[in-house]
């Protein structure tokens, strides 16, 4: 029977959906474990060589140099291309490596794709490494060159290939090397740095042509832990290697060295701190400076310490910025290395400047991004006024004083962030320590208040930093705490949630901090470009925001959304800018469309109903109204290329550019044999194990290129994906019901089990989830899903739009005592007229809120 007459208008709805969709439910065909996809990268199309500055007139204009092709070299040309809107100056950059400027912060990344594009800081390479930027912008590349000497005083730099360029104001952005130390053996092959593009391949060359099984990363730093994730990436047991008693020492302590230890340890990779590398043993068993006998094992002094025996070992142990050009250019030098600068990033040589981790400031080589994208804007503000004669129309020129070196990062799937003052002097007295240690749930925090306890001087948060933006903030800014400090203390996952952050309105608060952007910048953005240019992509190009390591584009996101409703600009309900309509319009018009071979694929619907190429929102969105109306292969001819990195890949992307991998169970219930090879397949590939909350296994930490493999194996005994990257239905759970439990009154597994492979694969316009519980007692959940059904003693209650998340809706009641057979008959036409009708990325709550 119908539960309330407030549902009498669904109810109306659904039961008038063409067959098609309702019967494509019993045939839809999911994904094959097997048929991952690899991306498909593309070059630009054409080749081209980057003008020659030279074209210009010269008459008034100067020549700046850039020494390096870096992220902070291409930071300070973009920003001094920005102010100079009276061409006053052209711009020649040497890059010595193949390629022009990528992100070496997500170099880790470089495992999704082996694509370097995906990691340029313009725009896809061509086959020469170039991008159309350089051309564009009429700065001079010259690639595979490097400086090799400079005359200061004839303003004359030389590059390997024997090109000479005069300049008038040369600035050094040549980074750093990685430090070595010298540890006898350093010669041998199978010992490697970790820097570039040109490492990674070298290491998975080598790993593949001399079966590495385990190798060994000397350094437990910053660097040292993402060189160690690049040698898991590669299925290879990995050893870190420290000096020093704990891992991270500048930015943790003892307690966030053990929480750290821990969630690493439980990957699979093995910590050695407090070690004393002695040597690199040869094969031959050599421990000299001379054998090229291939890495085989590293030797300690440490009393008592075997050898560990190794194949590889990569040296991640710190960096030396690369001043030897400006030592031999007479350009004045700090005793451990780098060019010194003052305020304005001047060397010690007029017309000479240097920038990012070459720079010594005050004694201190910044080796964080932000720091250098720092001193790239003040220097390009420095040079355009007292170089070019540019009017900033400031009073003073702009001043580098030093930078904050609170950091939040993901390392090895472990939240780890220091802010502000994290590790005050033994003599420091004002001081007050509040500590949580969870070794259970691998959590540690550390919050150091004054001694009066009114001001929070900084904290070290490891296993769970979701609040780091609201800690920062009252460390840096010196907010008003709360009149128990206490409460900042507790992890937001202790409380049994995911805390989400509430955006700051103050238009000083940083949302970027790779490019130090405020939400004043970001909102500004989007008032001059207006509201029909302020996308999400022009509103991060033209503000840099959510340009660097990629974590606040969230916020971005949402301020770009708050900012245009403050306009009273009415948002569009358009798929994208390539199609005019909503997704339910475009479904019908695909739907009803009299000739469907005219609008069987994207190609056919973007030449009938849009414009342009398409993008990544409205190719996934047609690949879901393809599949719903014509029920292929969502892989299949072309339409993989429709789908998302996830979907493509059947997993979840995660920080750090690792996947999770979710095989499907349904109703929850998996057989010995399934559950013995997750063990297996987990332990092969050193993946991290969760129960998840919808009774799955989850599997973290894989590599993209190890993911065909994963699935082959899984799939060996039957599991397939479980879709929970995918905008389809993820879960029906259930408890055990009548089959075990004294309380059930109905089989709730087997009708669980029978309601999800109905609808498993189906694509929807947002994820699904679903419940069974088997009695009143609601164990499953059901009435906080998007269908759930809840045993009774004549049958099952349906319940309809109901979700969890940030905004929990309850389901509603639509038919109480009604049989397994009726549910299906209602869920069909249900979910039918969900998939005609809603817009894109709408779950089934707020569909349902605002249906007639």
């Amino acid at each position: 029977m119908m539960a309330s007459q407030n549902m009498w208008g669904l109810a109306c709805s659904i039961f008038l959906i063409h067959s098609s969709i309702v019967d494509s439910f019993q045939m839809f065909p999911h994904s094959p474990h097997n048929r991952i996809s690899a991306n498909k990268h593309e070059s630009i199309g054409s080749r081209y060589s980057t003008k020659l500055a030279d074209s210009v007139d010269n008459s008034d204009t100067k020549r700046v140099v850039v020494i390096g092709n870096g992220m902070v070299g291409q930071r300070f040309m973009e920003n001094l291309i920005d102010i100079d809107k009276e061409k006053k100056c052209i711009i020649t950059t040497f890059c010595e490596e193949p390629r022009a400027a990528y992100n070496r912060v997500k170099l880790t990344s470089y495992f999704e794709t082996r694509n370097p594009s995906a990691l340029s800081m313009t725009t896809d390479f061509d086959d020469e490494g170039r991008t159309p930027w350089y051309e564009e912008n009429n700065v001079e590349l010259l690639l595979k060159d490097k400086a090799v000497s400079i005359d200061t005083k004839a303003k004359k730099i030389v590059g390997a290939s024997g090109k000479e360029v005069d300049y008038d104001v040369a600035v050094f952005a040549t980074g750093s090397f990685p430090f070595v130390p010298p540890i006898p053996g350093k010669q041998r092959p199978g010992v490697f740095v970790y820097r570039t593009i040109e490492d990674l391949e070298a290491m998975l060359e080598y790993v593949k042509e001399n079966n590495v099984k385990s190798a060994a990363v000397i350094g437990g730093g910053l660097l040292g832990l993402e060189a160690a994730k690049a040698v898991a990436d590669m299925k290879v047991e990995s050893h870190i290697i420290e000096f020093a008693d704990i891992l991270m020492c500048r930015q943790i302590d003892q307690g966030g060295h053990d929480a750290l230890v821990g969630k690493i340890e439980e990957m699979g990779l093995q910590v050695h701190c407090g070690a004393r590398t002695e040597s690199f043993v040869g094969a031959d068993g050599s421990t000299d400076n001379e054998s090229m006998s291939p890495v085989s094992a590293l030797r300690f002094s440490n009393e008592g310490w075997d050898d560990l025996e190794v194949q590889m070992v990569v040296v991640s142990a710190g960096i030396k910025p690369r001043d030897d050009l400006a030592r031999g250019a007479g350009i004045n030098t700090g005793e451990r290395g780098g060019i010194i600068v003052d305020d304005q990033l001047r060397t010690s040589v007029e017309g000479v400047y240097a920038i990012g981790e070459i720079a010594l400031y005050n004694n201190f080589i910044y080796g964080l991004i932000a720091p250098g994208y720092d001193m790239a804007g003040v220097c390009s503000k420095v040079i355009a006024k007292e170089e070019l004669g540019i009017d900033l129309n400031i009073d003073e020129l702009p001043s580098f004083t030093g930078a904050d070196l609170s950091t939040k990062l993901k390392l090895l799937g472990c939240d780890v962030a220091s802010f502000g003052e994290n590790q005050p002097k033994p003599d420091d007295t004002d001081v007050s320590n509040l500590v949580w240690n969870d070794p259970l749930g691998g959590i540690y925090r550390k919050l150091i208040f004054n001694k009066a306890g009114t001001r929070l001087r900084g904290g070290i948060l490891v296993g769970d930093a979701s609040d780091y933006s609201k800690l920062h903030a009252l460390a840096m800014k010196g907010g008003e705490l709360p009149d128990n400090p206490a409460i900042l203390l507790a992890p937001p996952s202790a409380r049994g949630e995911v805390e989400e952050e509430e955006l700051s309105t103050d238009p000083n608060t940083q949302i970027c901090s790779c490019n130090d952007v405020t939400r004043g910048q970001i909102a500004d953005t989007i008032k001059e470009l207006g509201a029909e240019k302020a996308t999400l992509k022009e509103v991060k190009a033209c503000s840099k925001a959510g340009t660097g390591c990629g974590g606040c584009e969230p916020d971005v996101k949402a301020i770009l959304k708050q900012e245009l409703e403050k306009m009273g600009a009415s948002l569009s309900n358009h798929l994208c800018e390539h199609f005019a309509y909503s997704r339910p319009e475009l479904m019908a018009l695909v739907r009803t469309d009299s000739d469907p071979s005219s609008v069987d694929s994207f190609e056919k619907i973007l030449a009938k109903h849009g414009k342009g190429d398409g993008c990544e929102i409205c190719k996934p969105a047609v690949g879901s109204i393809l599949a719903s109306i014509y029920n292929g292969v969502i892989l299949d001819e072309g339409r993989d290329s429709l789908q998302d990195t996830n979907d493509r890949s059947l997993a979840n992307m995660q920080r750090g550019g690792s996947y999770s991998v979710v095989p499907r169970v349904p109703g929850g219930e998996i057989t010995a044999e399934q559950l013995i090879q997750l063990g297996k397949t987990a332990k092969k590939y050193g993946l991290y194990s969760k129960i998840t909350g919808a009774q799955r296994v989850d599997l973290f930490g894989a590599a993209k290129y190890q993911l065909p493999d994963i699935w082959e194996e899984l799939g060996s005994v039957g599991l397939e994906s479980g879709h929970a990257y995918g905008k389809a239905l993820r879960t029906v759970k259930s408890c055990v019901g009548s089959t075990w439990c004294r309380y059930g009154v109905q089989d709730s597994v087997s009708f669980a089990v029978r309601v999800e492979n109905r609808y498993k694969g189906v694509r929807s316009p947002h994820k699904m989830k679903s419940a069974v519980s088997g009695c009143i007692r609601e164990c499953a959940e059901a009435q906080g899903k998007d269908f759930g059904m809840i045993a009774t003693e004549n049958g099952y209650n349906l319940y309809l739009g109901g979700n969890g998340g940030t905004n929990p809706v309850h389901a509603q009641l639509f038919a109480t005592n009604i049989d397994e057979d009726t549910v299906i008959k209602y869920l069909d036409r249900y979910i039918g007229y969900y998939i005609l009708t809603a817009d894109r990325l709408e779950r089934t709550a707020p569909w349902q809120a605002r249906l007639p």
